[in-house]
This record gives C-alpha cells, sequence and structure tokens, in this order.
C-alpha cells in the first residue's frame, strides 16, 4: 500500500506543504528571539505587523466573506467586528480576548440567524 493515492494523501499533504514549512520560521525565531529583551524595538515591531495582519485577515472576512458567512447581513460582521476591538481596548490589549468575543458573536448570530 502506498501512501499516495491512499486515504491518507491529504493529511500528508498539509503536514509537508502547510505545518513544516511554517514550523521551522516558528523554531528559528525561538532560537534567534531567545536573546531579545521583551520590550526590545524588534519585537515591538514583530508584534506590530503580527496585529496588523490580523486586523487584515478579519476586514476581508468581514467585508468580503464566503460560504456561510456571506450569508450574514453586513450590520452583524461589522458589530462582531466592532465589539472585538471594544474588547481588545477594555480588556488591556488582549488580541486573544477581542478574537474570542467577535468569533463567540459571529458564531452564536449564525445560530441564531439559521445558518448553515
Amino acid at each position: 500500500m502506498t501512501l499516495v493515492g491512499s486515504d491518507l494523501t491529504p493529511y500528508l499533504a498539509l503536514i509537508l506543504a502547510g505545518f513544516l514549512p511554517s514550523e521551522i520560521w516558528r523554531w528559528l525565531g525561538l532560537v534567534v528571539g531567545r536573546g531579545l529583551r521583551e520590550g526590545s524595538e524588534l519585537l515591538l515591531w514583530v508584534r506590530a505587523v503580527a496585529t496588523a495582519t490580523l486586523a487584515a485577515v478579519v476586514a476581508k472576512l468581514a467585508f468580503f466573506p464566503a460560504g456561510v458567512l456571506a450569508g450574514m447581513p453586513l450590520s452583524w460582521r461589522a458589530g462582531a467586528m466592532i465589539a472585538g476591538v471594544a474588547v481588545y481596548w477594555i480588556a488591556r490589549r488582549s488580541v486573544l480576548m477581542g478574537v474570542a468575543t467577535a468569533e463567540v458573536i459571529i458564531v452564536g448570530s449564525a445560530y441564531w440567524l439559521g445558518l448553515k
């Protein structure tokens, strides 16, 4: 039995094309970043770029959705985004709390609206 053409092919492709290329950069960042101060200019820049990238992805999902999310009214998507930003600031700039809040609102409203 070969791996290519079997039921395991998608998992193998996911590991080879999705996981391994990004995991190398994570480990390299861990090794290089070990000696940096937490408040250093480089880490502040990296954090700002990561937050901006997340904001761009969220904006794309909110204003140009695909799939089930496209069936949800823009007002609901924008409301979830605004609530997420508000919680981000209230929770002392916690990206996790902001994203989790917006996600709970989106999933809850999709369920409430009966979207599948």
